[in-house]
């Protein structure tokens, strides 16, 4: 298990992005990989973008944490587990401290899970 460094779509790497938008990426997950986390709490919408070779048994679950030590399953406004199995765009609605992607998958597995946060509360 590696933690994948989140990397920003920006050349310059700034606070805000792209249009206004904070837009952080992490690449080639694998099998047992976590994402390093991110803090998005200041922005009202964040989507994530997850795409790559899933392999056998491969899904993408998104986790939060509020003190960087518990992680939990992000759920939806309907109490469904934030996780993909396909390539999808899914919208976050819980706002935890912390967010980051969490990879389970075979020796395929190759994931790359985009987050774009826009809007300011």
């Amino acid at each position: 298990m590696a933690t994948i460094p989140h990397t920003s779509l920006a050349p310059d790497r700034s606070l805000v992005d792209l249009d206004g938008a904070r837009v952080r990426r992490w690449s080639n997950m694998a099998n047992g990989d976590v994402g390093e986390p991110i803090i998005l709490t200041r922005f009202n919408d964040r989507t994530v973008q997850v795409g790559g070779t899933f392999g056998v048994g491969g899904s993408v679950t998104f986790t939060g944490s509020n003190d960087g030590v518990q992680w939990d399953t992000i759920r939806d406004v309907f109490n469904v587990a934030i996780s993909a199995t396909t390539n999808k765009l899914i919208t976050l609605t819980e706002v935890p401290v912390y967010i980051r992607p969490e990879v389970t998958g075979d020796g395929t597995t190759s994931i790359t899970c985009t987050v774009a946060a826009v809007g300011r509360g």
